[in-house]
């Protein structure tokens, strides 16, 4: 036989028989969320409250911070056999988001009202032909020599 066919073959069966035998190994939720706490959590709050709160929405100097995290359930999840992510994955960011990025805006920026200028150009220029398209079609209405 074709050493490269024994090992294609072996490789498929491993692929074939991975996930089914992986059900049966499980993963340890409970050990794999005390983990995460324990190791990920407190490294992460420990990080952010070094930083000043005012930091806390900047990308720029939490991004490190946040990979680290990251970083950190994705390896738990490997060393416990679990598949990442997961509902425990989503509750844990879940909850950071709720501590340190309650506050923060979607694009960074707090949202605030347009200037004046462009709210009112908004406004007045649609109602604006809105009133000369119902004026048009009125006179227009009152004239109806020609229409066949």
């Amino acid at each position: 036989m074709n050493l490269g066919f024994l090992l294609t073959s072996r490789h498929l069966l491993w692929i074939l028989l991975a996930p089914p035998l992986m059900v049966f190994a499980g993963c340890n939720e409970s050990a794999y969320a005390v983990l995460l706490n324990e190791y990920c959590l407190q490294q992460f709050s420990a990080e952010m409250e070094s930083l000043s709160m005012s930091l806390w929405c900047d990308w720029e100097a939490t991004v490190g911070i946040y990979g680290d995290v990251t970083n950190c359930t994705i390896l738990l999840a490997e060393v416990q056999g679990c598949f990442w992510p997961n509902h425990l994955v989503d509750h844990f960011f879940t909850n950071i988001h709720i501590k340190y990025f309650k506050n923060c805006a979607l694009t960074g920026r707090l949202p605030a009202d347009p200037p004046f200028a462009i709210l009112y150009s908004f406004i007045f220029f649609p109602v604006l032909i809105t009133l000369l398209m119902t004026a048009l079609v009125v006179w227009r209405s009152k004239r109806s020599e020609g229409i066949v």
